[in-house]
């Protein structure tokens, strides 16, 4: 009798821990999430003989555009949920990771600090003297700290590789590296200032972003990793540049405005052109 009532106890202990831990989950939502225990999607096999054609591109996806909203948002980390670029930063704060130089080109071979980084942000810890209102003529010291506002990165250079797989007959897209573009507002010159943070190699991130939310505009239930979204295209952005002889250059190098603009649908074009043509109809 006594190992029944005593076995009716822990089951009932079970049952309390087994609500209490449902109420706790449901707090925050109404089921357990995995998206914290998923491995990317593995790319497809690939060998330099499948490799028909292929050309680098550097497109600029912009935060302030409506459909790019959800690698802006939240400004400020909630639970679980944060922005691209805070994810970026905590993998590099970890030191599991490398970021690239982004001033000295897009080859990501030379690697900088998170120091380094911090001062591009514009932190900075500084030292002034301040007046005793108690004791005129009497200044005392005070440290001021500025911190790195993630909140003012807007823009990401995206570099990437299309080509045609003649395993698949199609033509794919991976991408290379993501660079954080910070626009601010300088008090001294009185204008708007953009400058490249750092590069990122993105297959060094891949398992980072697959396991990070990025906010699904249309189902609260279908949530996607970053990696996703990459991966699915569900970002808005214009190519700034593909591979040339002339060192890289950029289309704003050579055209301004809208011939910029009309110059970056040009390529766009050719490349989707460039798988059409293989096929016969």
């Amino acid at each position: 009798m006594k190992k029944i009532i005593g076995l009716f106890a822990i089951l009932f202990m079970l049952l309390v821990f087994y609500s209490q831990e449902t109420k706790a989950q449901q707090a925050n939502w109404i089921y357990e999430k995995q998206i914290g225990q998923r491995d990317p999607a593995p790319y497809p096999f690939l060998r330099e003989a499948d490799v028909m054609w292929a050309k680098k591109i550097w497109r600029l996806i912009d935060l302030r555009e409506k459909m790019n909203q959800p690698l802006y948002f939240p400004t400020e980390p909630k639970g679980d949920w944060n922005s691209l670029i805070d994810v970026i930063l905590g993998e590099i704060k970890s030191g599991t990771v490398n970021a690239y130089d982004g001033d000295l080109g897009e080859d990501m071979t030379i690697q900088t600090t998170l120091s380094e980084i911090d001062k591009k942000f514009g932190a900075s810890v500084d030292t002034i003297e301040v007046e005793d209102p108690n004791n005129p003529g009497v200044y005392t010291q005070e440290i001021t700290r500025t911190d790195a506002r993630s909140s003012e990165v807007k823009q990401y250079i995206v570099q990437e590789v299309w080509y045609f797989d003649n395993k698949l007959s199609s033509l794919q897209v991976r991408i290379l590296g993501l660079c954080p573009i910070r626009i601010s507002y300088n008090d001294d010159t009185q204008n708007t200032e953009k400058r490249k943070l750092f590069w990122i190699s993105y297959p060094d991130f891949r398992s980072t972003f697959a396991n990070h939310e990025a906010y699904n505009r249309k189902n609260d239930a279908h949530r996607i990793s970053y990696d996703d979204l990459f991966l699915q295209r569900r970002f808005a952005s214009y190519i700034l540049a593909e591979s040339n002889v002339y060192d890289n250059r950029s289309v704003t190098e050579y055209e301004t405005g809208r011939g910029a603009l009309l110059e970056s649908e040009k390529i766009k074009e050719a490349i989707f052109n460039m798988e059409q043509d293989l096929w016969e109809y």
